[in-house]
């Protein structure tokens, strides 16, 4: 018998005074957020949702966001967190999709009317019976909406969390959609509960730890390596709804933030932050006793500088949403290499292999595949994809390009979908993207493959530019000549202030693609 919601159940037994949950002047200790979640269960398993049955979530990086989470769980459902940046159509879909029974909704923004949005979706799925505005307080609902707090109202602190088997669905995580639309990944309790003591294992249990919460709780990686492992390790969680460089440094200088977990663009914003030097970086530095970094490939450039500028240690890892995340890391005990995402976890097996299965030799490309306790339990009702994307021997197939050098640190090389061919050779726009950011008026580039008539694809960077330079595209162009192989080089630049992003700080290089 497991249940994930143990992660914070044992914290708020052992240490119930200390603070959980941190937003604004809010404060919330273990002992509160364990009764608001038992609270969210008690009316749930009131209302005749229970084991087997799914509850979905949209909220942003909110104290509601763990509440329900935990409180769901906690009534033996299965919990189904959805990117809050979706559209009515697309949460609909993914209602539909999974099966859920009931949708807790937060009311959102001016800018982001979630709850409209999402109560909108609700009603056009006929098999999703209960919906739940969750409300900060600042306006009345529309008539027949009922509110987290109406919904909770009465029930009792206390509930008798269900108990589930480990191999029984916890979480269901939906992919991202790039290769068609979004398939959920069913995540065991096992899968969760054993993936964020692997953290624990890796980052140690520091009771006096406070993690900033820029990660989106709804993602995979916010889940396990800050809330999952946060909480049960007993540390206080302090949210960013948004990430903002600026309000990043304010929190970290008065909260006294230890540990930080960014994808590479938000380290990238720390970097370039314009209020920087308003803060005490000195007093954050010495703070910070680690960073990870994770979601995408962090450029060397950008970990040298931060490094260099806060003397604090960035372990990279990697993982997807189908391995609960995490499958490699880097390692405090071990030498750290730049640029590599470190070794095999715990208990985790990690391999590159050609297209016919064979082991790839040292430094050769291939697929990454990975096996262990982490690997999902399937797509949810999808038997063709979960057996295309995991084979007979139980490994899971990436579709990340990777390589392993000599002393089995694993590096990725690119995404296989992202691969650019130009006249029959294969270029990894990751490479190109590394070398041009060690040109000094180079802030951040993404490279993209575009249509060509002779070459089939031709090698597109979007630049955006160090604020003091005025480099032309000829200019960058032909540096890049000089830097690289000649099928590799862009040939054509494009310079942006800004570019795309996913709500996970992602580049959105389809968008650029499409553009």
């Amino acid at each position: 018998m497991l249940n994930l919601a143990t992660l914070l159940e044992t914290t708020a037994r052992d240490l119930p005074d200390r603070d959980a949950l941190v937003l604004g002047d809010l404060r919330l200790t273990y002992a509160q957020v364990e009764a608001a979640a038992n609270q969210v269960a008690g009316a749930l398993a009131a209302g005749g949702v229970g084991p087997g049955d799914r509850v979905a979530l949209s909220c942003p990086n909110l104290p509601f966001f763990p509440i329900v989470y935990f409180g769901a769980l906690k009534a033996g459902a299965t919990i189904v967190p959805l990117n809050v940046l979706l559209t009515e159509r697309e949460i609909a879909y993914h209602l539909e999709d999974s099966g859920a029974v009931a949708y807790f909704c937060f009311e959102g923004t001016p800018a982001l009317p979630m709850g409209k949005a999402g109560q909108a979706a609700f009603e056009a799925v006929p098999g999703c019976q209960l919906f739940v505005l969750i409300t900060a307080g600042a306006d009345e609902p529309g008539p027949g909406v009922t509110t987290l707090a109406e919904f909770t109202a009465g029930q009792p602190p206390v509930f008798d969390t269900v108990q589930t088997q480990e191999t029984d669905t916890a979480v269901i995580l939906y992919t991202s959609g790039t290769t068609g639309r979004p398939k959920g990944a069913e995540l065991t309790h096992s899968n969760m509960v054993q993936n964020a003591m692997m953290v624990s294992r890796m980052f140690g249990v520091h009771e006096d730890d406070v993690h900033l919460v820029t990660l989106p709780l709804f993602h995979s990686f916010g889940q396990t390596v800050q809330q999952n492992y946060g909480l049960s390790s007993g540390a206080t969680l302090v949210l960013m709804p948004r990430f903002d460089p600026d309000a990043a440094f304010g929190l970290m200088e008065r909260e006294g933030v230890t540990f930080f977990a960014g994808v590479p663009t938000m380290y990238w914003a720390l970097l370039h932050s314009e209020k920087a030097d308003t803060f005490d970086l000195h007093q954050i530095a010495a703070n910070l006793r680690l960073c990870v970094s994770g979601g995408s490939a962090l450029p060397m450039e950008v970990l040298k500088q931060f490094e260099e500028r806060f003397d604090v240690p960035i372990l990279e890892g990697y993982g997807l949403s189908e391995t609960s995340p995490v499958a490699t890391f880097s390692r405090l005990d071990r030498p750290r290499k730049p640029g590599s995402i470190g070794l095999p976890c715990w208990g985790v097996e990690v391999d590159v292999v050609r297209p016919d299965g064979t082991r790839c030799d040292t430094d050769e490309p291939g697929e990454v595949v990975i096996r262990g306790h982490n690997v999902m339990k399937g797509y949810l009702g999808r038997p063709e994809a979960t057996a295309e994307a995991v084979d007979a021997n139980g490994w899971f197939h990436s579709g990340d390009v990777g390589r392993r050098d000599a002393d089995g640190y694993l590096y990725i090389v690119d995404r296989t979908k992202d691969m650019i061919i130009r006249g029959g050779f294969n270029v990894y726009p990751r490479e190109v993207e590394e070398v041009l950011m060690t040109h000094p008026a180079v802030s951040l580039a993404a490279v993209v493959g575009v249509p060509h008539a002779s070459h089939g694809e031709e090698v597109k960077a979007f630049v955006i530019r160090n604020p003091d330079s005025d480099i032309t595209e000829d200019e960058l162009v032909a540096w890049a000549k000089e830097m690289m192989a000649a099928y590799k080089y862009p040939r054509i630049v494009e310079f942006r202030d800004q570019l795309p992003m996913t709500a996970t700080g992602k580049i959105l290089k389809r968008e650029l693609v499409e553009r």
